[in-house]
């Protein structure tokens, strides 16, 4: 226990190339899944659902038709208002639980980051470069912005157009089209997905794909964990033999 709370999840965080281990990341991501999916309800329930409250006990009949011969009713209808303070709290959470992956000092203050390693204390460790999950963290809190401003716009565009002194995003209305945080949110849920069940990490890949490009500059994980100990024995089994 004590070692668990000591080390976390590295395999040594004075290495000059951080390693965590990828069963403790793996739980944290299966834990954190559970945020998108209560935002996808959230969003369905604000982009597809109606956007007015009927009171049935007041509908009543008009006597008249319109041109299509359709009976017309009244009724009291009120346009129903959000409040997403809670989707709000959860996403800065989220945020933070992202950003404090990303650096050894602040692993720390993340109670996920300590709940997972102890849920894998007793479970071999798969050690892992901490940099392809640093670049996938960063992907995520991104999506996480937006869905931010998606959730709070008159909030995000009073402190955009207060610092350059003129209205250039509007307060009135919200102009991040739905279909966009509807899409981060599974996108997020397919990624987080494939890290918790298959140990598959779409961000490590892409940035894996940029050092290839040559947009990125990065050690090869491969030759960081080449044993050279197991090499010189067997290379001196084959010389006996």
């Amino acid at each position: 226990m004590k070692k668990t709370f000591k080390n976390l999840w590295f395999r040594d965080a004075n290495e000059s190339v951080i390693y965590i281990n990828d069963t403790a990341m793996r739980i944290r991501a299966g834990i954190m899944l559970f945020i998108p999916i209560f935002l996808s309800f959230t969003l369905y329930d604000a982009i597809f659902t109606s956007k007015y409250i009927v009171d049935f006990n007041t509908i009543k009949d008009t006597f008249d038709t319109n041109w299509e011969e359709q009976i017309i009713y009244s009724a009291e209808i009120v346009k129903r208002t959000y409040e997403y303070s809670i989707q709000t709290y959860i996403l800065f959470f989220a945020l933070f639980e992202m950003i404090a992956g990303m650096f050894v000092w602040t692993t720390r203050f993340s109670p996920l980051i300590l709940l997972s390693s102890f849920l894998a204390k007793n479970t071999k460790p798969v050690w892992k470069p901490l940099v392809p999950k640093r670049f996938a963290w960063a992907l995520g809190s991104s999506f996480i912005g937006i869905c931010l401003v998606f959730f709070n716009p008159d909030s995000f565009a009073g402190f955009i157009n207060m610092i350059f002194f003129t209205e250039i995003l509007p307060t009135t209305y919200n102009y991040i089209p739905p279909f966009i945080p509807f899409t981060l949110v599974w996108l997020c849920i397919g990624f987080m997905w494939l890290e918790a069940i298959l140990g598959f990490c779409v961000g490590c890949k892409i940035h894996s794909l940029l050092v290839v490009m040559g947009i990125l500059k990065e050690d090869c994980e491969a030759c960081n964990n080449i044993d050279f100990e197991q090499l010189a024995k067997n290379k001196k089994q084959s010389t006996n033999n």
